[in-house]
């Protein structure tokens, strides 16, 4: 069931506020995301593009010599964003890619601390979520058509006359924005996760999620594809024994890991859902 979502103009001025919903809301993730490599799994700073290419499947993702490409941790903001936009279409209330919340409100959703420190770490998140590139032709017509946007259009702290803080603004794409008003498109995820440190771990749980959240049997996938499909940057031995090492940990929530050996050369991650 696809959701009414109306086009808007780019301008700031010109589109609805959205401001954020109070309480504690379900974490929810765009499939899309959580199915192809869009960020960087490494804390370090990354400038070294992603290029993804599987059949009509393309992403390219380039950050800035100055922050970087965007981290999976980065990636919390979205899925703060998609939980509120989805909790606002469930309830009836007009959402809009113009959104306006405290730092508190977004560090607590996350997982996060709310002390200075916190606050200026949330701030080059949200930096590297603006300067990050993406050109991906997931969701267009032919296949081979690509759309071009930065993870936030935009972003600005706002203050009283006085100088007293009011929070922070930010502007969302509309490609992430139409993904995320598709329920089709979205999936609610264990709160644990913003409790995972690894970057492979945390995009391990996100893919396992969106490809066994429903299968009976479970699924796996061999080492070599997961690598290709997480845009990691590590050499490919160090990649598998962190696999071998998050089999031996079990720290996914709510899925049980196995590795399967065939043979020498090959090596299969099997995961399912715990009951």
């Amino acid at each position: 069931m696809s959701r009414d979502v109306r086009a808007q103009p780019a301008q700031s001025g010109q589109l609805v506020l959205f401001r954020a919903l109070p309480g504690d809301l379900a974490p929810r993730d765009a499939q899309d995301l959580m199915a192809h490599p869009f960020f960087s799994l490494a804390k370090s700073r990354r400038t070294v593009p992603i290029d993804f290419h599987s059949g009509e499947v393309r992403v390219r993702v380039e950050g800035t010599l100055e922050h970087g490409i965007a981290t999976i941790w980065d990636a919390d903001i979205l899925i703060w964003a998609a939980s509120q936009l989805v909790e606002a279409c469930d309830a009836g209330i007009p959402t809009s890619r113009l959104m306006r919340a405290t730092p508190y409100q977004i560090l607590r959703f996350i997982g996060r601390g709310t002390s200075l420190r916190d606050y200026q770490r949330l701030k080059a998140a949200l930096d590297r979520l603006q300067s990050t590139s993406v050109a991906t032709s997931l969701r267009a017509p032919s296949g081979r058509r690509l759309h071009r946007f930065s993870w936030i259009n935009e972003w600005k702290e706002l203050a009283a006359a006085d100088g007293r803080p009011l929070g922070i603004e930010l502007i969302l794409p509309d490609w992430f924005y139409r993904g995320v008003l598709d329920q089709a498109l979205v999936l609610t995820i264990d709160p644990a996760y913003f409790r995972l440190t690894g970057g492979i771990e945390r995009w391990l749980y996100r893919l396992v999620r969106k490809h066994g959240g429903k299968q009976k049997d479970g699924w796996q996938f061999d080492f070599r594809h997961l690598y290709r499909k997480s845009g990691s940057s590590a050499r490919y031995s160090d990649f598998a024994k962190d696999l071998r090492v998050l089999a031996v940990r079990q720290s996914l929530p709510g899925y049980r890991l196995e590795v399967v050996r065939l043979c020498p050369s090959t090596e299969l991650l099997s995961f399912r859902a715990v009951p």
